[in-house]
């Protein structure tokens, strides 16, 4: 994957300075209506991972240790469903985010809506899928310009790069 792509964020800043803006908005709206953020980051890592995009990934994994999410927790994170460290509403958050993630297959189907709204209240089930549409946009511009994401070296272990 040598081959120079597009850089969205370089190339048309305003944009993205808008979705960055939008981000931090959702990180408020989840914060004042009780999503914690051990549960969101494990959403933004979970939609990440299911869009191929390792950066994203990366940067909320560092985001999760720093809430407290341990690596036993984020290595059963693809295989959630058959985990027993998850609880209900981690269970039913990660639900929500495949649906928000694969929504073009069947929308949100009235199965997961009603499982997931019978665990958050619709604040909480509202501020959930506001993440979920904030970290989709991104997945989706950092692997359409194919960001570059290097090993780490000891001197950048645990250190944040914005796209």
């Amino acid at each position: 994957m040598s081959e120079t792509r597009v850089h969205l964020s370089k190339t048309e800043p305003a944009a993205y300075h808008a979705l960055d803006a939008f981000s931090k908005t959702v990180g408020e709206i989840c914060r004042d209506n009780g999503i914690d953020d051990r549960l969101k980051e494990l959403v933004m890592i979970h939609c990440s991972q299911l869009n191929g995009c390792a950066y994203c990934a990366r940067v909320h994994v560092d985001r999760a240790l720093a809430a407290g999410v341990d690596v036993d927790t984020l290595t059963q994170l693809p295989a959630w469903r058959e985990s027993g460290v998850f609880t209900e509403r981690e269970c039913a958050a990660l639900e929500l985010a495949e649906a928000f993630t694969f929504i073009a297959e069947e929308g949100i189907s009235d199965e997961v809506y009603n499982r997931v709204g019978a665990v958050f209240t619709e604040k909480e089930y509202a501020a959930l899928s506001w993440a979920c549409v904030s970290i989709n946009a991104f997945n989706r511009i950092v692997v359409a310009g194919r960001y570059a994401v290097p090993p780490r070296t000891p001197q950048t272990q645990g250190v944040e790069v914005r796209a």
